[in-house]
């Protein structure tokens, strides 16, 4: 298949990347992360997205920057999980549509990686606009390969960051109350 795969970071499109090359797939990356905050953390993360795409000569598609109408979306809703799934549903609307229009077979996210994020609802809200725009969610648990991701990332020098991404949980890992 030829599967869209969104990335919200270097180190962890490592790990779904290379497994989904090693099945077979034609793996394009697609960037949006309208959510990443401060501007110098976006362009952190997606120049060490950009080394990545080099050295392993992948193709990726990197989407607007579209933080201010991100920004009203997301401050409807603050508290912790609801704020990070109206996140998943921004993002993962964007690369859907985005696949359905350039005649991809699925989509899929790299958040289904990480250690951290609600992985039951990432799938639910991959599935959920999967229905929406017609095309299907590639779900694959790449939880198995996280330690995996974080090697390559060691050897590759890529930037790691420190938190999610969003304002909101900036605050709360560098002083700010604890997320619920």
């Amino acid at each position: 298949m030829r599967i869209l795969v969104h990335i919200c970071c270097a180190p962890c499109f490592t790990y779904p990347h290379k497994r989904l090359v090693e099945e077979g797939h034609e793996v394009v990356g697609y960037w949006y992360n309208p959510n990443i905050h401060p501007y110098m953390e976006y362009k952190a993360r997606m120049d060490a997205l950009k080394k990545y795409a080099e050295i392993e000569n992948v193709e990726v598609v990197y989407g607007e920057y579209d933080f201010i109408d991100y920004l009203r979306y997301q401050l409807e809703v603050v508290e912790r999980p609801e704020r990070c799934i109206r996140c998943y549903r921004y993002r993962l609307r964007k690369t859907a549509e985005y696949a359905a229009e350039n005649g991809f077979d699925a989509f899929s996210t790299t958040l289904l990686v990480s250690l951290w994020q609600f992985h039951d609802e990432v799938r639910k809200v991959g599935e959920e606009i999967a229905m929406e725009y017609g095309i299907p969610f590639y779900y694959e648990d790449f939880r198995k390969g996280y330690h995996q991701g974080k090697e390559i990332t060691k050897v590759y020098s890529l930037y790691t960051q420190k938190y999610c991404g969003c304002l909101i949980s900036e605050w709360e890992r560098f002083g700010g109350k604890s997320g619920k």
